[in-house]
């Protein structure tokens, strides 16, 4: 039985918004979901140019979990980016936002 997730913070609420091509709709295309907490490590390592030491502090998570999710939220978006998909993003399952602190 794998132990339980941490919770994870994260910044904000995306739920329900989505990325895609445009002038194509969105039930024409390919959905690849990206969740929350995917979001919020791209946004601390690739935006705000952290280091995945600092996202892991700022998410209450560890560096090799920040790492795991960077590599999944990556495959993810060059995945729609190639393939033309939209990328729907979804609440992660262990999540707790600023907004609800």
């Amino acid at each position: 039985m794998p132990r339980p997730k941490k919770i994870r913070h994260c910044q904000g609420r995306l739920c329900g918004k989505a990325f895609k091509p445009a002038r194509i709709p969105l039930a024409e295309l390919q959905h690849i979901p990206l969740l929350q907490d995917e979001v919020e490590a791209l946004r601390l390592c690739d935006l705000q140019g952290l280091t995945q030491e600092q996202a892991g502090r700022h998410m209450g998570i560890s560096r090799g979990t920040v790492q795991r999710i960077l590599t999944a939220a990556r495959r993810k978006v060059a995945q729609a980016l190639v393939e033309g998909a939209a990328l729907i993003m979804e609440d992660s399952p262990v999540l707790q936002t600023e907004t609800e602190e």
